[in-house]
């Protein structure tokens, strides 16, 4: 009894370490979905300023990213269950008979702990939309120009707050330092999308 009670705090604390990794991750995913898409938008807003040009890029960005997304991740993951899944039958065919049974024992926890393309393909497409739907969502209802621009920055400066917090709290990184990074590269991201496009589209380079 003393034992297993002292096994449950390994298999929750596991279990925990497990799931702020994947957390983790759909976070960074969901920025990629913020910026790019973000960035996006304000490339087209800067040489048109038509509410329907800006909403239509933004769309464009969101599905192409999260297929993107997807199909990188599952290729990824795919590949590495490819090599998990080698790598077992080599340990199999070097096993002696007298260990059949052990290895019996432990072949179920493997196969629980191999990943699954498909799951991380949709969790990977599913954090980009989510966060491509912020600056979507804040220009959608919104006719005057600068007032749109606006409102798209200060939306996405927010969501960048925010994951910039969520990716330190869940990394064990430094909260300032690392909501801070992430704002300054949302910023930057968009303003060299924003500048750079405003340049080629006076002078058509």
């Amino acid at each position: 009894m003393e034992r297993q009670m002292n096994l449950e705090p390994q298999e929750k604390e596991f279990d925990y370490s497990k799931r702020s990794q994947w957390l983790r991750a759909a976070v960074l995913g969901a920025n990629d979905g913020l910026v790019s898409t973000a960035s996006l938008m304000m490339g087209v807003g800067a040489v048109k300023q038509e509410m329907k040009a800006m909403i239509l890029t933004g769309f464009a960005g969101l599905v192409a990213g999260a297929c993107s997304m997807a199909i990188g991740e599952f290729v990824s993951v795919y590949s590495q269950l490819d090599i998990e899944v080698a790598q077992m039958e080599r340990e199999k065919r070097r096993d002696v008979a007298v260990e059949t049974t052990k290895e019996e024992g432990q072949e179920g926890e493997n196969d629980e702990s191999l990943p699954s393309p498909v799951q991380a393909a949709a969790a990977s497409a599913l954090a980009f939309s989510l966060g491509a739907m912020v600056p979507l969502l804040a220009a959608s209802f919104i006719k005057e120009y600068k007032v749109r621009i606006g409102v798209v920055v200060a939306a996405v400066t927010l969501a960048l707050v925010v994951f910039g917090w969520l990716g330190a709290v869940l990394g064990r990184a430094p909260v300032v330092r690392s909501s801070a990074r992430v704002l300054i590269g949302g910023w930057l991201a968009m303003a060299v999308t924003f500048g750079l496009t405003k340049l080629i589209g006076t002078r058509g380079l």
